[in-house]
């Protein structure tokens, strides 16, 4: 069985580390290559980087921002953010990033997860998938949360999986910055649906929401993003108590 990792999240926004509340209302959160050592050291498992608006903003991700992060850390590291193409993924790989996240340019083309993951290894490659739950079904949504698509959750996770993905992200819309817990309805059918690792995002306010979700889902990763930039929640207390759990962390 794979061990529960804890995972610590940077949206980037003009270089800072920013956080809004289900999507919008963007607030300023920290420098990354500060707040990206305080997390190495504090014993995070592993980083999510995401350049928010570089996909709307029709750019590629800050790659020497990710070469400088990845140089002051030694944990698992994974970018995502405008990238559309198997060489920017490859560039990224160079600068440092352990594993590649992809959204919107895999919606948009879903043979662009075949591509990385035969250049790169199916385990670099993670694929996002921002949802919300909206007449009475979970819709993937693309351009940072901002377009709705055609496409239902568990099936876009089914198609991904086949395409050679390594992992999922899964971030839930509704839940995301409110601190009331993780989603963990469409985060127990994502994770049943597919073989492969899922890491539930969007909701972590308190210690017993990681518990919730490790004990209710086969998700092998949470992730969360202000309570750790705020310290709200200390990394060491929150193993310890899943420790005490008996739920196998890493």
């Amino acid at each position: 069985m794979l061990k529960k990792r804890i995972i610590a999240c940077m949206d980037i926004q003009d270089g800072e580390v920013v956080k809004g509340i289900n999507f919008i209302d963007i607030q300023r959160a920290g420098d990354p290559i500060a707040l990206a050592k305080r997390y190495a050291v504090e014993g995070i498992d592993e980083l999510v980087f995401l350049d928010i608006t570089a996909t709307i903003e029709n750019r590629k991700t800050l790659i020497s921002l990710v070469s400088k992060i990845a140089s002051e850390i030694n944990i698992p590291f994974t970018v995502g953010g405008g990238i559309s193409t198997k060489e920017q993924a490859v560039a990224l790989v160079r600068a440092g990033a352990d594993k590649i996240s992809i959204n919107s340019a895999a919606i948009k083309r879903p043979a662009l997860i075949t591509e990385i993951a035969e250049e790169l290894g199916s385990q670099c490659v993670v694929v996002a998938i921002d949802t919300k739950f909206e007449d009475g079904k979970w819709w993937v949504y693309s351009a940072g949360g901002r377009i709705k698509t055609s496409l239902e959750t568990e099936q876009w996770a089914d198609e991904v999986a086949r395409l050679g993905a390594g992992e999922i992200l899964l971030t839930s819309m509704n839940n995301d910055g409110t601190k009331e817990g993780f989603a963990l309805d469409i985060t127990k059918q994502v994770a049943n649906k597919v073989t492969i690792p899922v890491i539930a995002s969007g909701g972590a306010g308190e210690v017993r929401h990681f518990e919730e979700v490790f004990e209710n889902t086969k998700a092998t990763g949470a992730l969360a993003a202000s309570i750790f930039h705020y310290g709200e929640v200390s990394v060491s207390e929150l193993k310890q108590t899943l420790k005490n759990k008996n739920i196998a962390i890493r």
